[in-house]
């Protein structure tokens, strides 16, 4: 797995995710290849606490607040929103920022 091209600090993500009841965050996709780049945006995956479900709403502004702190667009998925046909490719090869 390739070394990740951005910078994320740590207490602003695990902050972020203690505010939004979310219990593991990840990254996948181009940001953790060689095809990444300035104009790319950063693929998340995240999972929640067990009885918190978030509204559209708040997922948007979710993917806002961690835009401004990543300093790229983020598109956020939970393992639900992957397609079966590659979701067990896409969470063996997330690299885990937040949680386990």
């Amino acid at each position: 797995m390739a070394k990740s091209p951005i910078r994320l600090e740590k207490k602003k993500i695990d902050s972020f995710c203690k505010k939004h009841h979310i219990i593991y965050l990840a990254l996948f996709g181009s940001v953790l290849t060689s095809n990444f780049t300035k104009k790319s945006d950063v693929d998340i995956l995240i999972n929640f606490e067990k009885k918190y479900i978030p509204h559209l709403f708040s997922f948007i502004q979710m993917e806002s607040e961690l835009s401004d702190i990543i300093g790229y667009p983020v598109d956020l998925k939970t393992p639900n929103d992957l397609s079966p046909y590659f979701r067990e490719d896409v969470l063996a090869k997330a690299k885990t920022v937040y949680g386990k």
